[in-house]
Formats: structure tokens, C-alpha cells, sequence
């Protein structure tokens, strides 16, 4: 049985349906039981689950020859990383009783870096804690998912200005559409991993893009003039406190970009495997704003 937490998500509905259309049993598991609705009509066994319930983990987890697992960093949460890392745990000693199950972890680029860069240090903890627990790890490090940009988009279409924390604005980076990273994560599960120990797979898009790529690529799908703007470091905290995020979260996410804007967040040096995407900007934007458009 193939085990695909993150059902719901983009990366983890991609992933089960990739499995189901290859005739695997797959076990899609959510956090509400109306998540599973549109899995199970595929074909699915659906499961319900909570990351910080173990007797649910377990149930879910029961019968598994493959997991995919995602521990998201929690929305709405006033301390969001000491939850993520209690989360971690948890889940951590639940697969630790499948330790023969190939373990795909949807972890991120600059997960291999121990001092403190954010949301990725998070992963950093998340690697480490499966590493004692699974004899059969793969690690699926993905880049920035260009997903992330839907949630300014609607101002860059309302007001032709882009804001970014990427900065400089032509500086490129690795990205990737998360319905991609389920492709090659079910790959990765359907390949199988016969040896004991762990496997890095780094995957990313086709191309490297930048803030004004991104802006451009809006401007082509919407046919309005629209322009990436920097926003400077010193208004991040206020901009992150306007959007609703507590401080804590704030700060995770301005360690983040820091590290990012200083080139560190990248495929870690010769350790591993690469693998990339498919689907390019144009194409994710272009869906993303059909999506938000009338």
C-alpha cells in the first residue's frame, strides 16, 4: 500500500492520482474527511489523520510498503515552529514502527544547513528526525514552488506592481510547480529503494527565473502592465504583519529570504541526485491567473 500524506495538498493529490493512474493501491491521507471526496472517486482508500494524533498516524500508516510525508509549517499558529518541530516528533515515532516502508519526505532546498535560515532550518530538523527513525529514506528536497506567487498576485493584477522579497529583482533562483514535485515524488515511490540508507533527489523546475520573470510572465498571461517592486527589507516585518502572520512567523520567513537573497538556498554540493520539472512559469502563472480572474 502506498501511503500519501498531504492528500489534499497540491504536491500530495498529484502524487496519489500519478500512482492511482498506474493501477497502485493507494491510501490518500487528509486532515478532514471532505478533503478526501475527489480522491475517493478516483479510487483512493481514503484515511483520516491528524499529524499530532498517534493513534490516527497509526491507522493511517497501517499495511504501508511506501509513505509520502509532509510536515507543513502550521498557519495561525502564534509559534509555529516550536508546533512544527512538536509535530515532527510525533510523527517521527510513528514511522519509527516502519522502518522497512520506503520513506519519500517532501523536505527543501537548504535543508542540509544547521544554522538558522527560517522555514528551511525547520526541514533541516525534519531530515534529522527521520534519519533515526527510517531505514529506507528518501529525501525529496524541492525548490520554492511557484505557487507562492498566488498570494500577491492579486495585487500585481489589481495595481500592476509585483512586491517582492526577492531581491535584486533580476537575480534568478530555483522554483518549481508543486503539481511537478508530486510527479517525480511518485516516481520516486513507484521506483522503490532497495538498499538501506538514505537517497537525496534535489528537484526544480526547467529554468532558474527572477522577480522581474515572474512579473513579466503575469503581464503576458493577464495583458496588463505589471512590474516587480522590491520591498525594502526594513517594511518586511510590517508587510508580514498586515498579512495576518503572527511575529514569530513573520521572523521565519524574513530569516528565509535573507538566506535566499544571499545565495544560500540552493541544491546542496555534490550530494545526491537532480531532477527536474516540466511545467514552466508562463504555464503556472498562466493557470494561476485564470484561477483568480472572472
Amino acid at each position: 500500500m502506498y501511503v500519501i500524506f498531504g492528500a489534499a495538498g497540491k504536491v500530495g493529490q498529484t502524487t496519489a492520482m500519478e500512482l492511482q493512474r498506474a493501477s497502485q493501491p493507494v491510501r490518500a491521507v487528509v486532515r478532514d474527511a471532505a478533503q478526501g471526496a475527489a480522491l475517493a472517486r478516483i479510487g483512493c482508500e481514503v484515511a483520516v489523520a491528524d499529524l499530532r494524533d498517534p493513534p490516527s498516524l497509526d491507522r493511517a500508516l497501517d499495511g504501508a510498503h511506501a509513505i509520502q510525508i509532509l510536515v507543513p509549517l502550521p498557519q495561525h499558529d502564534p509559534h509555529p515552529a516550536d508546533t512544527m518541530r512538536a509535530t515532527i516528533d510525533i510523527t517521527a515515532r510513528a514511522l519509527a514502527g516502519h522502518r522497512d516502508a520506503h520513506v519519500v519526505a517532501l523536505s527543501d532546498y537548504g535543508a542540509e544547513l544547521a544554522d538558522n535560515i527560517g522555514i528551511t532550518t525547520l526541514f533541516h530538523y525534519f531530515e534529522a528526525a527521520l534519519r533515526n527513525v527510517s531505514t529506507k529514506l528518501t529525501l525529496l528536497r524541492s525548490a520554492e514552488h511557484m505557487q507562492n506567487w498566488l498570494r500577491v498576485l492579486p495585487l500585481a493584477l489589481s495595481n500592476g506592481v509585483l512586491p517582492s522579497f526577492h531581491d535584486p529583482l533580476d537575480k534568478r533562483f530555483p522554483t518549481i510547480s508543486a503539481n511537478d514535485v508530486g510527479v517525480v515524488s511518485a516516481r520516486l515511490l513507484s521506483d522503490g529503494f532497495d538498499a538501506r540508507g538514505t537517497r537525496i533527489v534535489s528537484v526544480e523546475g526547467p529554468a532558474r527565473v527572477s522577480a522581474n520573470d515572474v512579473a513579466q510572465a503575469i503581464a503576458t498571461a493577464s495583458g496588463r502592465a505589471v512590474t516587480a517592486l522590491a520591498t525594502p527589507r526594513d517594511q518586511w516585518a510590517l508587510t508580514l504583519a498586515r498579512a495576518g502572520l503572527s511575529a514569530q512567523h513573520a521572523q521565519l520567513i524574513i530569516d528565509l529570504f535573507d538566506a535566499h537573497n544571499a545565495g544560500r538556498i540552493d541544491v546542496q554540493a555534490d550530494a545526491g541526485e537532480r531532477a527536474f520539472g516540466t511545467t514552466t512559469l508562463n504555464h503556472a502563472i498562466a493557470a494561476m491567473v485564470a484561477s483568480i480572474s472572472p
